[in-house]
């Protein structure tokens, strides 16, 4: 018996491979649990369950420079379409919502004034995950998808901007020594 079929398939297999069929080992992926730090101001997304005293009211979002603090983790997911299936590797450009480990909100911005910056104000909103189109951010990088360790940046799909710390302190705020997280 002769198989003809069988030299024709292993190209067609190798070629969508290399057409992006496969992400690089090292993406990273939807459902995937981790700490974002900036690098600049060598400190990482922060939340925890204090609610803003101005603004929006809503839980504040900040910037922390321990390491090991537990209310830096945030779960990559997507829209709630459900266009970001877990193990699926995150592509650049693609729309995701960022949600805090321990508090179940969903990284947010909107037209409410930083109590620091008057920039956009940055918080957690939502329950068990679940917010509103303003909890979209589209990931901004370089390849065709979001690599550990790779220098990314958060386009905020309602409202254009990126999200940006300020780097600053103020004080008399109860939350140093954070930094304010601002768009």
């Amino acid at each position: 018996m002769r198989c003809v079929g069988l030299p024709l398939l292993l190209p067609l297999v190798l070629l969508a491979a290399l057409l992006g069929g496969e992400a690089a080992a090292d993406a990273v992926t939807c459902g995937s649990v981790l700490k974002l730090l900036n690098t600049r101001h060598s400190v990482r997304l922060h939340s925890h369950e204090v609610k803003y005293g101005s603004g929006s009211g809503q839980q504040s979002v900040t910037g922390v420079d321990a390491p090991d603090d537990a209310n830096s983790y945030w779960r990559i997911r997507g829209k709630s379409d459900g266009s970001c299936q877990r193990g699926a590797a995150v592509k650049c450009g693609q729309a995701i919502r960022l949600t805090h480990v321990n508090t179940g909100k969903n990284l947010h911005t909107h037209h409410f004034a930083s109590p620091l910056s008057n920039n956009q104000e940055v918080s957690a909103f939502g329950d068990d995950g679940e917010g509103d189109d303003l909890d979209i951010w589209t990931v901004q990088c370089s390849g065709t998808y979001w690599e550990r360790d790779d220098a990314v940046r958060f386009k905020h799909m309602g409202t254009e901007v990126f999200l940006s710390i300020t780097g600053e302190q103020k004080k008399g705020y109860s939350l140093n020594p954070a930094s304010y997280l601002i768009s």
